[in-house]
C-alpha cells in the first residue's frame, strides 16, 4: 500500500490511543509529550539531513524551511516535555 492510500490521521491515532488508554491525566500528558520531542527531533534530524544533500537543487528551500520549523518544534517539545515531568513530580 502507498503512503497516498494510507489514512496516516488514523494510524497515528491508533498509536497515540495505545501508547495512552488506561494511563491517568498526567501519565499521558507525559508520555505524549515525550513522543512530540521524539518525533520533532526524528524531523529534524531527516530534514537537515535532506537540505544538506539538497543544497543548490530547486528543492533545497523546502527542505531547509522544514529544518528551521522542526528545529523550533523540537526546542517547544523539550519543553512540553519537562512541564509535563513535572506534573508527575519528575526532575526533567
Amino acid at each position: 500500500m502507498s503512503l497516498g492510500e494510507r489514512d496516516l490521521p488514523a494510524e497515528a491515532d491508533a498509536v497515540l490511543g495505545q501508547l495512552t488508554d488506561g494511563l491517568g491525566p498526567e501519565e499521558a500528558a507525559l508520555a505524549l509529550a515525550v513522543v512530540a520531542n521524539r518525533t520533532a527531533a526524528r524531523l529534524h534530524t531527516l530534514s537537515r539531513h535532506e537540505a544538506a544533500e539538497r543544497k543548490e537543487q530547486p528543492e533545497w528551500p523546502a527542505w531547509a524551511q522544514l529544518q528551521n520549523a522542526a528545529r523550533t518544534m523540537v526546542l517547544q517539545a523539550s519543553t512540553c516535555r519537562d512541564l509535563a515531568a513535572r506534573l508527575l513530580g519528575r526532575k526533567p
